[in-house]
């Protein structure tokens, strides 16, 4: 379906902008260099990651870490569509590691056959990975010019799962007790417990989410909305219910909610949204002043 996206309201207007690094709609560094690097091995399966900085960007720099999507089955540290957003986001200021993990479920998908155990071991199993990326890269800060305290988790779809079950849970705080995520970024993303957020493990949360998603639930429902006798049936909190958990708490969030839109928003905010990731890095995570709560509900106009 081809269309225009038309912004129908914002609860909380941006701010005003200025000519400012990690925020200017102005691409400030041109040239952009990516190195790959591995950081384990499982069951004879390298694990790596590409990392995106600009050679002309000074100091320790905020870090996104990229997490693709994919069903646990597949998917691409390197796709073409992660490569442009990587470089983009390079190019205002920020650093980027795109991150590969276990595709526990290739070959068998991530469908109502596949037993909900098996999906929440396949979550746990690339947050576990994500983790060991992560902790690698913190070891290190020092070579990749990072900002250890400006650190974000990014993730589409499966990744998206990934990165909210390792932003909400104690695993990176018990082996990383000195550290803490700056904020989380889920697209098309979804809870197993909505209960794991609290007061005490939140963080600044943006969640792109289309309403009319049929595999990872806006709402509270099954994964790809299985019936309740099939082995993959597995109840999901997707960002609707997220966001709503967080106002409650009193946390920044930015919901963008895309009214009908199927589960091509796991991916469409890279290429089309990447002034709405920066407003949220620059305000929520790089220069946070005050608790934000925005929402933004956006119409697809058929032509």
């Amino acid at each position: 379906m081809k269309g225009t996206l038309i912004c129908l309201l914002l609860l909380l207007p941006f701010l005003a902008s200025t000519q400012e690094l990690y925020k200017d709609s102005i691409y400030k560094y041109k040239k952009i260099e990516k190195t790959s690097h591995t950081y384990k091995t499982v069951n004879q399966e390298v694990l790596g990651f590409d990392f995106y900085r600009s050679p002309e960007a000074t100091g320790k720099l905020p870090l996104l870490i990229y997490v693709h999507g994919g069903g646990f089955s597949m998917g691409e540290r390197d796709n073409q569509g992660i490569v442009y957003f990587s470089k983009r986001l390079a190019a205002r200021g920020y650093a980027v590691a795109s991150v590969s993990y276990r595709l526990t479920m290739k070959d068998r998908g991530f469908g109502c056959d596949v037993t909900a155990a098996e999906k929440k071991k396949a979550i746990s199993d690339a947050s576990i990975d994500v983790l060991s990326a992560l902790k690698q890269i913190l070891s290190a800060s020092d070579t990749f010019e990072i900002d250890q305290k400006k650190v974000v988790l990014m993730g589409s779809s499966a990744g998206a799962e990934t990165v909210l079950h390792l932003a909400y849970n104690t695993a990176y705080k018990d082996s990383l007790p000195d550290f803490s995520l700056a904020g989380v970024i889920s697209m098309a993303g979804a809870l197993i417990d909505i209960n794991t957020i609290d007061k005490d493990n939140v963080v600044p949360t943006q969640l792109f989410h289309g309403t009319g998603d049929g595999t990872v639930p806006y709402g509270v429902a099954a994964h790809h909305f299985c019936g309740g006798n099939d082995p993959g049936f597995l109840m999901l909190y997707g960002s609707g219910p997220i966001s709503e958990r967080l106002k409650g708490i009193g946390a920044s969030y930015y919901l963008y909610s895309a009214l009908g839109g199927a589960h091509e928003w796991a991916g469409r905010p890279t290429q089309h949204c990447i002034n709405e990731i920066v407003d949220f890095l620059y305000y929520d995570v790089v220069s946070p002043s005050t608790i934000r709560q925005t929402e933004r509900i956006i119409q697809l106009v058929q032509k």
